[in-house]
């Protein structure tokens, strides 16, 4: 395990500028023919505004990257999505928006009446789309997990519009998470919460996974409390990460449901607490649906680990944090759908290639223990990708994944999750992004491909970022595409041809 003492992580937390037009990279190795598109990546790229600082990993203001590929050459452009909270935070010069773990403080120059009816107003949430980019049709969307997202252009990544969920949906957040099929349908999920507060006070972070037949929900112990949030707002400085609260009792739901007809199944299935922030796939075998998951052991919620103050500490420090966080763990759970009351006590999963349990209680739930995919101390495998095209709800072989190292990301990683085999790209003082797969045309084989990373070496002489290209087989370096320029933190992205 690589130890990082020069602490040169803390740049990939730093303030950049947006770039004017694309710069050329120098390519090292030689870029795959057929490797011809734009690989579009999200991330934090403002850290502060004039004197105030943002103080969660999820509030810097976002920025959105571009790697383009063509002929064997690649430039990299680079610009801050035009939204609401980043336009008016440049007028102003202060934080006017509140983001998920910094409060906006009322305008100073108001005086308390004026602040009493922006009270009234309501609540304004942000538009900060620093997660994920996706399609919807022909267009492309920023997203973050609330009711809006913002529609970009991949070429030119100018800001075309902001779209509020709430005008088409009864929905107050979604993920930034979609699952998308082969004929483009889309599909989220979000929380709603009537004109009239209908939903009990908990929001709940529901993440979810979808088979052929099935969605796959897991509620977590983690929740916003809504009268927390809604009580709290504008009072006094309160921001999205004051709300949680974490139900030390409940454990882990899984819910079900089938996708056509739309309908609930009222299994009850129930496992100890876990954090969750991505699914690696889910699939049925058999009469039984298998459910690959990144999990965080325990109720406390991760994201209290994810400050800028915690990640910009020195490396001893940074460990020091890590050491009392949740651990991770990459968890097979299997749901069995064949469910008789009489079975209580016994397994009920007979599978043959896993050691998952189900077991049926005395009150009728069901009680999961996992397989371990993937274990190490304070060693994640997260950010997971799949060959989602041709393998996305079906039995699958491999995973790719961003490896975390005590919070620091610091290697790439492969995992067979039929043999538990792992393979790992890695080099010193090196910090890669979520690995993107793509796959080579025609190709056979599930791992016939590439995965695309950004990465920084914030030590380097010259070209301290870029884009690095794995044989997806091996993890071999195929090519590199240097840039003058250090590349801040990226979460998710895509590829597009």
């Amino acid at each position: 395990i690589i130890e990082h003492p020069a602490g040169g992580y803390k740049k990939i937390f730093e303030t950049c500028e947006e770039l004017n037009e694309p710069i050329p990279a120098v390519v090292v190795g030689v870029i795959p023919e057929w490797l011809s598109g734009s690989l579009l990546r999200l991330g934090p790229g403002l850290f502060e505004v004039g004197a105030e600082p943002f103080y969660h990993l999820f509030d810097g203001q976002a920025l959105m990257h571009k790697f383009d590929l063509k002929d064997g050459h690649v430039t990299y452009y680079r610009k801050f999505v035009k939204t609401d909270a980043y336009v008016r935070a440049m007028t102003e010069k202060r934080v006017v928006i509140t983001e998920f773990g910094t409060a906006a403080y009322p305008d100073p120059c108001k005086n308390i009446f004026s602040r009493f009816f922006t009270y009234f107003k309501g609540i304004e949430v942000t538009d900060n789309c620093l997660v994920n980019v996706y399609p919807v049709g022909e267009d492309f969307y920023a997203c973050t997990e609330t009711n809006y997202i913002t529609k970009v252009d991949p070429d030119t990544l100018e800001t075309l519009k902001r779209v509020d969920l709430c005008d088409y949906l009864s929905v107050n957040g979604v993920t930034a998470h979609p699952h998308i099929e082969s004929d483009g349908t889309v599909y989220n999920i979000g929380n709603c919460f009537g004109k009239n507060m209908s939903l009990a006070y908990n929001i709940f972070c529901i993440h979810f996974g979808m088979t052929e037949n099935y969605f796959v929900f897991v509620e977590t112990p983690v929740k916003i409390n809504l009268l927390k949030f809604l009580t709290a707002w504008s009072i006094w400085g309160t921001n999205y990460m004051d709300c949680f609260e974490s139900n030390e009792t409940m454990g882990t739901w899984f819910h079900l449901a089938t996708k056509d007809p739309a309908e609930y199944i009222e299994h009850k299935f129930r496992t100890s607490a876990f954090n969750l922030f991505h699914h690696i796939n889910s699939y049925e075998d058999d009469g039984f649906i298998v459910v690959d998951l990144c999990t965080w052991k325990g109720h406390e919620f991760v994201y209290n680990y994810l400050y800028l103050a915690n990640l910009r500490e020195n490396w001893e420090e940074v460990k020091k944090a890590a050491m009392r966080a949740p651990q991770p763990e990459v968890r097979r759970y299997v749901l069995p759908m064949d469910v008789h009351k009489e079975e209580q006590g016994k397994n009920l999963i007979s599978l043959p290639y896993t050691t998952a349990t189900a077991v049926m209680r005395s009150d009728g739930t069901i009680w999961l223990e996992p397989e371990v995919l993937f274990s190490g101390p304070r060693q994640a495998f997260e950010f997971p990708q799949i060959n989602y095209s041709k393998f996305s709800g079906k039995n699958y072989s491999y995973a790719y994944g961003l490896g975390l190292n005590h919070f620091i990301p610091d290697r790439i990683c492969k995992l067979n999750v039929k043999t538990k085999d792992t393979w790992v790209w890695q080099e010193p003082d090196s910090y890669p992004s979520e690995p993107i797969f793509v796959q080579t045309p025609d190709s056979v084989e599930e791992d016939d491909g590439v995965l695309l990373s950004i990465v920084v070496n914030p030590g380097a002489d010259q070209r301290p970022g870029y884009l690095l290209i794995l044989n997806a087989r091996d993890l071999t370096e195929i090519a590199r595409a240097e840039v003058e320029v250090i590349i801040p933190v990226t979460f998710h992205g895509m590829y597009k041809p």
